[in-house]
Formats: structure tokens, sequence, C-alpha cells
């Protein structure tokens, strides 16, 4: 029997490259289709010996033109941190639409399942505490940030048309805030700055006091629970994220603890749009994919912290 052929594209970004691992692990052969604008060769590199993996460097905003037999393709491509949208507005509205299209006329073309890599700030500022996936938003299109929502709330709505009109097997997983090895140190996001910041004896860096929440997840729970809702019959979107809410003075305490690290911190103002509150409704990924996260923010922080020494 052949093995079966899954395309990631960003496969070489923190969550591509923990998805990659995954899926050579199940018995897939692996595409990884990376620009790396944002993407790590390192992140992959141990992958590159595998019979079963494959890297094409190629901008997904380009037509993907690929002459193997492909079973599922996973749109990862994405500018995700606040650093990359905010210095690539452009490059990220791009691969929202462009590459979500492109993305998805390949699966039509391979008849594959489509899997688009969304994301909890579809939901914006939210006005509604947890989030449901059946929650439209609170979202500033022409803010700064909006290059970025924008890009995916418009991913979701041409994911949805190529299933009502194409009939093509389509997923969308809304991912909350998730951590773990293999995140860049100059991410932006706040737990590798964090940690980053401890390590190295600075500052913290605090925006507004600290009192804004957010969930984190992760990565081998939030992979977990990808590989579930690929599987699965599922078509409208799915949260993915731990709903143990944290204010970021949490998180602070507890990077400093675990680290032994004796940094001062430093508040800067909220950035325009910040979210003041992130915590996922789960209930639908719990009931249809029996998921939920495993791994307290404690037990995951030291395992990423012991990563980031290294």
């Amino acid at each position: 029997m052949h093995k079966q052929t899954a395309l990631i594209t960003g496969g070489a970004g923190f969550i591509g490259c923990h998805l990659c691992e995954k899926m050579l692990a199940n018995d897939y052969k692996v595409i990884c289709l990376d620009n790396f604008i944002t993407g790590n060769l390192e992140n992959i590199k141990p992958l590159l010996k595998n019979r079963n993996f494959r890297l094409i460097v190629h901008n997904v905003s380009n037509y993907i033109d690929i002459p193997d037999k492909i079973n599922y393709v996973l749109h990862c491509a994405s500018l995700a941190s606040p650093i990359d949208y905010l210095d690539f507005p452009i490059q990220t509205l791009k691969v929202g639409s462009l590459g979500t299209h492109n993305a998805l006329g390949l699966a039509k073309e391979k008849k594959a399942v489509f899997l688009l890599f969304s994301t909890s700030e579809v939901y914006g500022d939210p006005l509604e505490h947890p989030q449901k996936e059946s929650y439209w938003g609170h979202v500033n299109p022409v803010g700064v940030r909006g290059c970025y929502d924008e890009s995916k709330r418009f991913a979701e709505a041409i994911t949805m048309a190529y299933h009502r009109v194409h009939g093509l097997d389509t997923k969308i997983v809304r991912i909350f805030n998730t951590y773990g090895p293999k995140m860049r140190h100059h991410d932006g996001r706040v737990v590798p700055n964090f940690i980053f910041q401890a390590l190295k004896n600075k500052p913290l860096t605090v925006y507004g006091k600290g009192e804004q929440t957010r969930s984190f997840c992760y990565i081998d729970d939030l992979v977990e629970g990808i590989y579930r809702l690929l599987l699965s019959k599922i078509n409208e979107p799915v949260n993915l994220g731990n709903p143990n809410e944290f204010t970021i003075m949490q998180l602070v305490k507890l990077v400093l603890k675990i680290s032994g690290s004796n940094s001062k911190l430093v508040f800067n103002p909220l950035p325009q749009d910040d979210p003041k509150q992130r915590q996922p409704d789960i209930s639908k990924a719990k009931k249809l994919l029996g998921w939920h996260p495993a791994i307290a923010l404690e037990v995951g922080l030291k395992r990423t912290i012991s990563w980031f020494r290294k």
C-alpha cells in the first residue's frame, strides 16, 4: 500500500515543523513548502535525511505546480507574529488571500482534504468571553493588525466557498496562543519574549499593566488536536487552545520562577487593538474530536525554557 502524502505550506515555521514531524511519525510522506520569510531551515534540518520528507522552496502566494499525488493540503503558511505582520503587512495579506487561493486550487486539482490554519485573531478584541466558534468577532479592519486579522477572515470565507461550491473536504482550525520549542527568540510573541529576556537577565517587557489575559497551549497538545481534526468529518471552524486563562503578570511570575532569573519589569503602553481577553471555548473540540489539552502551563514552560537554554 502506498503511503499517503501531506503537503504542508509554511512547514519550516514553528507549528509547521512540529506538524511535519507528526505526519512523518504517522507514516505519511510529507512535502514541506516554505519560502523562509519567517521559517527556519534549522527546524526541519533533521527531517531532510528522511526519505519520506521533501522540501520545496516556494512562495505560496505564487501558483503551486506539483506533479505528485497529494492526499492532504495543510495551509499553515502565515506571518503570525505581530513583529512580522507589522513589518510585512502586504505579504501577510497576500499569503492569506492569494496563498489560500493557490493552496485551495491545488487541493481541488488533487481531490485532497484541505486544512486551513486560522487564528483566534478572527475574533479581534472580543466582546464575547470565552469565544465560541459561533462568535463573529470584533475586528478593526483598517487598524495596524487588520492585515493579519482580515487575511485570516478572508481565508476562512474562501475556504468555505470552495467547500460549498466545489464540494472540497475542508477543515478550519482556529488556533489560540501556542508555545513550545522551536519558537524564534525574536518572535515578538509573549512567551518567547519573556523567556529570552529572562535567560539574558534583561528587563521583561510588559504591555499595559499586564492585566490582559491569554490562554497558552503547549505545541504537542495543539498538533494532536490538528491531526484529529484533519482526519475528522468536520467542515466548520473548530477552536483549539487551552481554556485555562492567565494574566500576563501571572505568566511573568512563572517564567521568572522557572528560569531563576533576576530580571526586572518594564511597563510599556498597550499596542493598538491589542485584545484584553483571550480564552477559547473548546466544547466543540472536546465533543467531536475527543480532544483537550493535557500539558499544564508550568510543565510546558519548563520544557520550552530548557530548549531555549540549549
